[in-house]
């Protein structure tokens, strides 16, 4: 089936993808991407006829797509606080909502600070460079597990030419004794439980790195050991943010008040309604 026009195309592909059970929006993000569209774009060309090229690449695009891979790892980049990431199969896709706990540390400190900053489990660096672009005075540093991870962050770093120190290993592990504590650390680690599986979207749970979305404890290991060790890397006026699973905020409030006694900690809704996030203080 060759479309006279994008109309038909995206006709094609939503059918396509609803009848394969994958996401259908897929295929009009791509072809946005793609094209240097926005929506408005669409709506003024949708009736053109598609140029062979363009459809050619579509079709393409659509059969990977239907396989359950996601657009962002099709298109080999993903949008975080307006920077291009590249992100691959070594990295999680950056979500909104993790782009919701950055403005919140934007929130609490003025884009002017000179802060030490700690980005734990930074994955294609996501945080740590928004951060970075945000807080230009700032010194900001990333650790991750996976070297395959970090191989995409420097990567990210280097072409949007945003300083960030990068360390493999685990959690503080992977500091050396040289660096100094830190005002700001913050990190969206592994969270979900593994008898979770069975109800998680099919392309998250077959292409993303299951190492950074499996966490043992009913998803809630990594927090204890923040919890547990987090206050020997902090600044005495620091602050620590996380990212959560939308059932774990009762879980979490226990975990910190238990093992920090002497600090606050708020909760805070994403734009859904659901709690996601912590500040501890």
């Amino acid at each position: 089936m060759k479309p006279t026009n994008y109309k038909e195309a995206l006709d094609w592909a939503f059918l396509l993808l609803q009848k394969a059970d994958r996401d259908p929006e897929a295929a009009e993000y791509v072809l946005l991407e793609r094209q240097d569209w926005r929506k408005t774009d669409l709506l003024l060309n949708e009736r053109r006829p598609m140029p062979e090229s363009v459809w050619q690449q579509f079709e393409q695009d659509v059969a990977q797509l239907k396989t359950g891979l996601p657009a962002q790892y099709l298109l080999g980049y993903a949008w975080f606080a307006d920077l291009k990431l590249k992100v691959n199969q070594a990295t999680l896709i950056p979500r909104q909502e993790t782009e919701e706990l950055v403005s919140w540390i934007g929130e609490v400190y003025p884009a002017t600070a000179s802060l030490r900053i700690l980005d734990i489990g930074t994955g294609s660096g996501a945080i740590a460079l928004a951060l970075k672009q945000h807080f230009p005075n700032s010194t900001v540093v990333a650790t991750d597990i996976s070297n395959a991870a970090l191989t995409v962050a420097q990567e990210n770093a280097t072409n949007l030419q945003l300083p960030v120190t990068f360390y493999q290993g685990d959690l503080w592990q992977a500091l050396p004794a040289s660096e100094a504590k830190f005002d700001v650390i913050v990190s969206n680690p592994p969270y979900i439980a593994t008898d979770e599986k069975k109800v998680m979207d099919y392309s998250v749970l077959n292409f993303e790195p299951q190492t950074a979305l499996f966490a043992d404890h009913q998803g809630l290991a990594i927090y204890e050991r923040l919890a547990a060790e987090v206050a020997h890397y902090l600044q005495p006026q620091g602050n620590l943010f996380m990212e959560f699973g939308y059932q774990q905020a009762p879980a979490i409030k226990t975990i910190f008040q238990n093992a920090l006694p002497q600090h606050q900690i708020e909760i805070r809704h994403d734009l859904a309604d659901w709690p996601r996030m912590a500040r501890v203080y």
